[in-house]
């Protein structure tokens, strides 16, 4: 079994519920996917780490990261399989509020002015979230170069955020998925 299909398996496994549920975007869905039953399982991460560092090895990238909560262990697996290959890509968070104390950041991690990052995200329904981790990644000087979900709902948060100019990538959408 390919590690797409394997990926696949885990999530309909662990994280696929049924029923009725509100979003974080506010709306009411048939479903909810629950990935950090996957990204915080070693075999999930594992998996989805492999996937998007072949999406991402050859492209320059050195930093990659999104929103807390649900893009730290795919940045940080990605970047731990980017390592273990022989690249350097560190992984980033951006986080919801801005730190109080200390460096009063907004993101932390080992990451520089210039330089090229890939944003990630578990599940892109409206796009708002990585449009607001792309605006702070931004802010940081950082270079969103891409970004790449593990689910898309196709519920238009793919079109927003290339709307302003962004290419989305998908592991699964909707329609494969389920």
């Amino acid at each position: 079994m390919d590690r797409h299909q394997e990926l696949k398996e885990l999530i309909k496994r662990d994280a696929i519920k049924y029923g009725k549920f509100i979003l974080s975007s506010g709306q009411e869905s048939d479903f909810y996917v629950d990935l950090r039953k996957v990204t915080l399982n070693p075999k999930g991460a594992t998996l989805i780490g492999s996937i998007i560092f072949e999406m991402i090895k050859d492209r320059g990238i050195d930093a990659i990261g999104g929103m807390t909560l649900g893009a730290d262990p795919i940045a940080l697996a990605t970047s731990m399989i980017a390592f273990q290959s022989g690249y350097n890509i560190s992984a980033f968070i951006v986080r919801k509020e801005k730190k109080t104390h200390g460096t009063s950041n907004w993101m932390e991690g080992p990451i520089a002015q210039g330089q090229r990052a890939v944003v990630v995200e578990d599940v892109i329904t409206t796009g708002s979230s990585t449009i607001k981790a792309i605006e702070r990644i931004e802010e940081a000087g950082l270079k969103v170069e891409m970004v790449i979900a593990l689910l898309d709902r196709m519920e238009g948060g793919k079109g927003a955020i290339e709307a302003l100019g962004y290419k989305v990538y998908s592991v699964f959408s909707r329609e494969t998925l389920l």
